[in-house]
This record gives C-alpha cells, structure tokens and sequence, in this order.
C-alpha cells in the first residue's frame, strides 16, 4: 500500500484513500501516514459496507480515531457511527451511506441528515437500477448546500462518476488499477485523467456518448474523445448503458443532463427512431437509426452505419456514380439480421443488389427480409449460395472469440468480396481466411471509422480527424500492447 501511494502521488494523484480494510494483518498506522507523500483519505470499511474489515467494530472504530488523532487529512466515517467518532483537529470528516441493492428515493432527505452529522462532505454510493438513479443523484449533488460526492454504481452509473465535478462534488472515486475494482462501475484513475479528462469538464462542457446495453466494451468514448482533443473543443463523449425499459427515461432526460447528441447502438437501434420527431429518409427506409441529435425540441435521426457501409462497398467494387442501380446483377449474402445487417441489405437493395440473408435466429432473417425484400436461406444453407460480396453482420469472431469464423473458407474464391463489419479485432478469422483466398477485404474498422466520422460531423459541425480516429481503434485493438 505504501508503494502504490507513492507510485501514485508520483504520477500526479491529488488525493488517495487508503483502504485499511484491504490490509491481512493488524495495521500500523504510523507506518503507513508517517511518511505520507501526498494527502490521504483514511477508510476501514465493514463487511456490510462492501468492505473486508474482519476484526471487532471497536477495534475498527479504534483505527479511525487513531487517523484522526495523527492529522490525517480525511476519515470516511459511516453515517449510523458518525455520532461516536468526535471531531478533533485539523481533519475533515466523510460522512458516507452505501447501498448496494437500490438508490434510495428519498437521497435529499438522506443527505441533509448526514451534514447535520458535522460533516465537511457527505458521500452517498448507491447501487444504479435504472438511468433515472443517475438522474436524481446527479440533481442531488447539484441542490446539496454542503460538498457533497454522489455515486450511482455499477455500469448504469458510470456517469455520476465522471460528470461529479460538472455538478459540484469536491472530488470522485477511481481505481488506479483496472484489475483493481473496489465498488461495481469504478472507472481507473488513468481513464479518469487522460480519457474522459474528469478534472476539465465544467458547465460549458458539450456532451455527447453512446447509449448502449451493455456499454462498457465500446471503443467509441476513445476515439470521439481523441478527437475532440485533437481539435481543441470542449466536449466529451461519455458512456451510457441503458438498459431497454430505461430508453424513454434516457432520452426525455437527456437534454437536461446536458447531452447534444447521442451514438446509439445494441439493443435501441429500432426503438429509438420511434422517439425521432425527424429522421433522415434513410433511417426511415431502414427502420432504425444510430445516431441522434438534440437540436432545440427536435430529436433527429441518422443511419451513420448505412453511410459507412456504402461508402467501404463503392470504393471497393469502383461502382459507377451516373447510374441508378450500380449493384444490378450482382449476389450479396449478409449473414446475420440485427442493426447493421439492416442497414447495409436496405442499402444494397437501394442500389439494385440480390440480397439473400443468413441468420442462426431464422425468424429474424425471415422478417428482415419480407421488410427489405429479399430472399432467406436457412443457417446451415449459408455456404450453397453463388456470392459476389459476402458480409458479415454479427458478432462472430468478435474478441474473445477470436478463433471463430462464421462461414466456411472452403467456399470462399478470389472473386469474392468479403466484408466484416467486427472492428475488434480487425483481422478477424473470417478476414485472415478472406485473404488467403485472395478475396478483396472491406473490414469492422474501415466501417467503424467512416460511422464515426460521419457521427462527428453531426455533433460538431466540423469534419473528423479520421486518420487520427483510425491510428487510435487499431493501437486499442491490436493484441500486442505496450504499457
């Protein structure tokens, strides 16, 4: 614990908080503040808490005092032994509620009750069940007449986290490891710092971010927030996991919590063009969009995907701009019947293509293509189709499941085209195979860079560093990292 401290303090941490808890044997406190580098937030939490302390409460309570008795900077002190801890000195006094199942409706009344327990911060951590948690906790903090650090945890209130300066917390909590999480959704002190740069984001900060179920996994915050920085503007690209239920509460409080515009992906994708008062006539042809922005009362829907997918197809197949149909004639197999799959068969078949869909879920692909209007073959037919450009729309092969292809190289020929729109990795099984056929590739981060620059020009007016965007999603992708 010393050692990380010092590391840390050398890297630039203002703040650490010892957790005691976390020590095995009896802790020597001298030891561990004598020397201190830097300031220090002192916590020994219960086992109810979320903590591991496993000896007796008086020897617990007999820790803290001790912290406060040697002029430690901070003590956490939970609320219900508040009353048995006096203040002395110069040290401010946490005051902390945690709550591990739900977020308390009543968070106002619950943080009033805890200043009046002479403290110079209240903390309240509370598990996210659905986004409104966020909301109201967020407003919470803002509202609070005393420094106040509120926490949603877990995925849903990753948020809270990094938009608790934005609102008025004194500071937020962050793991410096990633291997090393203390409470469900922390984020590391290096995402903090150098990804969502938490200690530079204030009221005129411009939001943006990816609603998504799950969330954690996307590289989309990485490559919009590079970019921003890259041009020098004042917004960020958060991430919010929102699960299904939750989508109308997102968007009818987006505006509120700041947000200008949003990338949409997995599951909301159909369900979120229901809530567009405009949207693009492709978005409309599709069936869903990926992208909306708030402009006034208005919500406008894009498909950034379609855009992309088009734009990778044209410039590989070289298809003639002066023609209506370009694609006529020409055999496409999408394997799979979700969002993208969507996207690109409606574009395809715009452009005069002969669609067939694949799909392990065959309702699915039978639905889409009555929609569309296009021919459906069973999974296991895939391979006895006679294809020009074959496209993979689903998750096969995406990390971890890097081994896996969905359709056989024993089919493949060097007429093909084959595109996978899995951006992690690029060199997907399915790609690799392609190659070695002597197949033209289109691949997930050609498309993925496209959407999100198209996204970027719709959130900021100004044409994406692209290059930059692309070097970013293949450094973060490739299996060989240097730390």
């Amino acid at each position: 614990m010393i050692a990380e401290h010092q590391f840390l303090v050398e890297q630039g941490a203002e703040l650490v908080e010892l957790r005691l808890d976390f020590i095995g044997r009896a802790v020597n406190l001298k030891r561990l503040i004598d020397e201190r580098p830097g300031p220090v937030v002192i916590t020994c939490r219960r086992r109810e808490d979320g903590g591991r302390w496993m000896r007796s409460e008086q020897e617990r309570l007999m820790v803290l005092r001790s912290a406060i008795a040697a002029g430690v900077e901070y003590v956490d002190i939970e609320a219900d032994i508040a009353s048995q801890i006096p203040r002395y000195g110069d040290t401010k006094r946490i005051i902390s509620y945690h709550d591990f199942a739900e977020t308390p409706d009543d968070l106002e009344s619950l943080a009033a009750a805890m200043a009046d327990e002479d403290a110079d911060i209240v903390k309240i951590a509370s598990m996210a069940n659905s986004f409104s948690d966020n909301i109201r906790m967020l407003n919470m903090v803002k509202n609070a007449k005393r420094p106040t650090i509120g926490i949603c945890m877990g995925e849903i209130g990753m948020v809270t986290r990094i938009l608790g300066e934005r609102v008025g917390s004194p500071f937020t909590y962050a793991t410096y490891s990633a291997e090393k999480k203390l409470a469900p959704g922390q984020l590391n002190w290096k995402e903090m710092n150098t990804l969502y740069r938490y200690k530079e984001i204030n009221e005129a900060t411009e939001l943006f971010g990816v609603v998504a179920d799950p969330v954690a996994h996307s590289y989309s915050p990485l490559i919009h927030n590079t970019a921003f920085y890259d041009q020098g503007l004042n917004a960020r690209y958060l991430p919010f996991r929102v699960p299904a239920d939750d989508l109308h509460i997102f968007l009818q409080n987006a505006r509120k919590l700041g947000v200008s515009g949003i990338s949409v992906t997995i599951p909301h994708k159909e369900r979120t063009l229901e809530y567009c008062t405009q949207a693009e006539s492709s978005a409309n042809g599709i069936g869903a969009v990926n992208t909306v922005i708030f402009q006034g009362q208005d919500n406008l829907g894009y498909n950034t995907d379609y855009r992309a997918a088009m734009d990778c197809i044209e410039q590989v197949l070289t298809l003639r701009k002066d023609v209506d149909k370009p694609m006529q004639g020409m055999s496409v197999m999408i394997l799979g019947a979700g969002g993208v799959s969507r996207a690109i068969a409606w574009g395809l078949r715009q452009r005069g293509a002969e669609i067939t869909i694949a799909s392990r879920t065959f309702e699915r692909a039978n639905l889409l293509a009555t929609e569309i209007g296009c021919r459906v073959v069973e999974w296991d037919d895939r391979h006895s189709q006679k294809v020009n450009l074959l496209v993979n729309g689903t998750p096969i092969g995406m990390h971890p499941d890097v081994d896996s292809s969905p359709y056989n190289a024993s089919a493949m020929n060097q007429f093909m085209v084959v595109f996978d729109t899995v951006y992690n990795p690029e060199s997907t099984m399915l790609i690799k195979q392609a190659k070695k056929h002597g197949c033209r590739i289109i691949t997930g981060v050609d498309m993925f860079v496209r959407q999100a620059a198209y996204q970027y020009k719709l959130f900021t007016g100004r044409d994406a560093p692209s290059q930059l965007m692309r070097d970013t999603i293949k450094q973060a992708t490739n299996p060989v990292q240097l730390n």
